[in-house]
Order: C-alpha cells, then structure tokens, then sequence
C-alpha cells in the first residue's frame, strides 16, 4: 500500500497558476489578441490544467485525513482542471470555448458554496480563515463571471473583461499566498517523518 502523500501546498500553487492564466485570457481578449493568447496560454493552460485534474483526482478519491476537504478542495480542483485542460484545448486547436464558461458558471456555485461552509460550517479556522475565504470567494465570483466571454470585448462590454481579469488576481494570489505558506509550513512539519 503506497504512503499518503501531502502535495496540496504543490495544487494550491497549481491552481494558482491556472486561475492567472485564465485570467491572461480576458486580458488578451480584452485588446482584441485572441492569436496571441493562443500562442502563449493554450500549451501552459494545458499543462496546468492536466496536473489540476489529476491531483483533484487523487484528492477526492483517496484523501485519508479527516474533514471534508476531499469535496472543499479535491473536487473543485478536479473539475477545474478537467475544464482548464479541455477549454485550452478547444482554443488551441482553434475551436470557440466560450461554452466551458457555462460548465465554469456551474463550478463557481459549487465554489461559492465551499466558502458559505467555511463561514457556516468553521472549516476554516485562525490564520487560515481568511486567506482561504477570499480564494474560494473570488474564485467562485471569477468562475460565476466567466460567462462575459459569450460577450464580444467592444466598447462597454471591454470593462467586464478587465473587471473578471482583477477578480481572478485576487483569487490567484489568495492561492499562491496559501500554497507557499503551506510549503513552508510542511517542510517544517515533514522534516522528520519517516514512512511506517
């Protein structure tokens, strides 16, 4: 039987990468450089996206600590990756993905959700509370937003990309923030283990 693995200071990286660059995504559509955006997003969104998937996978399949935190952060995770990998995909093959925003608006209810419970529930708790209130809580705003890619960025409908770019910002820095503390705080906390 293969030892439990902690790598959620790695997904929260991750999917910090993958939340900026969705967010690059409105940035580029935003000034009207979809060519760009396909050259530069589409191969690291895939990449990234993958990882996400197979590491929500793992998490929501196989987490043995106690909590519910296989469904707070392993299936969100999952699922996002799944559509990070294949919306970025669709792009770089030069197919519309505008509709995965439709499946992305249904993943932020379940993403708004988690951060009720957190409030709701106390599933998070001192120092980790905030931090992670404000990544579940910007990542299902950004997430429920995402449909303004339906929208052509011309005149007005331009400052709701730029709008949607800031708030997943936000939510990739909350990720990041979290993760790399994580990563601090594990190699303190692992240093001396030793597989049973």
């Amino acid at each position: 039987m293969a030892e439990f693995i902690d790598a959620l200071a790695l997904l929260l990286i991750s999917v910090g990468m993958g939340i900026l660059l969705s967010a690059l995504y409105f940035v580029f559509a935003a000034m009207g450089k979809i060519n760009d955006a396909r050259d530069k997003l589409a191969i690291p969104a895939m990449a990234i996206g993958f990882l996400n998937f197979i590491g929500g996978f793992v998490i929501s399949f196989t987490w043995p600590l106690p909590g519910g935190y296989n469904m707070l952060y392993g299936d969100p995770l999952l699922i996002f990756g799944l559509l990070l990998s294949t919306g970025s995909f669709m792009f770089y093959l030069g197919k519309d993905p505008s509709m995965m925003s439709i499946l992305s608006f249904l993943l932020g209810i379940y993403v708004i959700l988690g951060a009720y419970a957190m409030v709701v529930d106390h599933l998070e708790k001192g120092v980790n509370f905030l931090p992670a209130f404000v990544f579940y809580l910007f990542a299902g705003i950004g997430a429920l937003l995402s449909p303004i890619v339906l929208v052509k960025p011309t005149g007005a409908s331009k400052v709701l990309y730029y709008i949607e770019f800031i708030i997943l910002v936000v939510a990739t820095f909350a990720a990041l923030f979290i993760g790399y503390n994580a990563f601090l705080q594990h190699l303190v906390d692992f240093a001396h283990y030793f597989p049973a």
